[in-house]
């Protein structure tokens, strides 16, 4: 590989080297302002962690106690299942894609309350087609979480799918013979037949917090069930079911 040195272009690459700036050609001022601010950001980091996401805050303001049941449906490579298992629960991880699952199930092979399901959730037991995303023959695991059971999909291959397993979810959680402290579903478009499935036979009232994510704002076939779904858990008052999960 051969080097290139860009010593003569410094100004059209660099802004901070401009005299743009008012400080000279050689930028000193504004290097050192850049380097003490990106110190500073490294030692809150370092002090307080990164700035919790609104997903990460909705997860924190649930209260576990170790040992609670908690389902991570569409756990891709397990950033909430990583969360819900450090704060203690028993964590139960669908997975659908053999790529995302790969690495969910090396992450946690040596962590005994999280239990890693190659299904995908669904509102019966079985087998389907999941459709990969356009570009995940580039990065199977990067593009793993656009992967999905619909068809219509619009950023998916319907040429491009494997063969996966199917979890009646509304029967599982009916065979834990335990409440489920908290549920985080995105499951890429089966929320509202998922959800009205546990609504229809009362399963969602063993469920303290629901996180459900919607899909119908990117594929509008979704829109009328999605909106009966709204309409059914305003109706029933289940205030424990949260459809903004992000």
């Amino acid at each position: 590989m051969s080097l290139v040195n860009f010593s003569n272009h410094r100004e059209k690459r660099d802004p901070y080297h401009s005299d743009e700036w008012g400080v000279g050609v050689t930028g000193k001022p504004v290097m050192f302002l850049k380097r003490l601010v990106s110190a500073g950001v490294m030692l809150v980091r370092c002090l307080f962690g990164e700035p919790a996401s609104p997903w990460q805050k909705k997860i924190g303001a649930v209260r576990l106690r170790k040992g609670d049941v908690t389902i991570d449906c569409g756990a891709n490579v397990g950033e909430v299942t990583r969360i819900l298992a450090r704060r203690g629960s028993i964590v139960y991880a669908f997975e659908p894609n053999p790529e995302a699952f790969r690495v969910l199930r090396c992450r946690f092979e040596k962590t005994p309350h999280v239990t890693c399901i190659q299904k995908a959730v669904a509102d019966r037991d079985g087998s389907a087609r999941l459709y990969l995303h356009e570009h995940a023959a580039a990065d199977p695991v990067y593009w793993s979480t656009g992967s999905s059971l619909l068809s219509v999909k619009s950023n998916i291959r319907t040429d491009t799918y494997v063969e996966v397993e199917l979890v009646d979810l509304a029967d599982f959680i009916k065979g834990l013979g335990r409440r489920v402290r908290l549920l985080k579903m995105d499951v890429e478009g089966l929320e509202p037949r998922i959800l009205k499935k546990l609504i229809d036979e009362g399963v969602i009232d063993l469920i303290d917090h629901a996180f459900v994510e919607t899909h119908d704002d990117r594929i509008p076939s979704l829109k009328e069930e999605t909106d009966e779904i709204r309409h059914l858990i305003q109706q029933k008052g289940l205030r424990q079911v949260d459809l903004s999960w992000i």
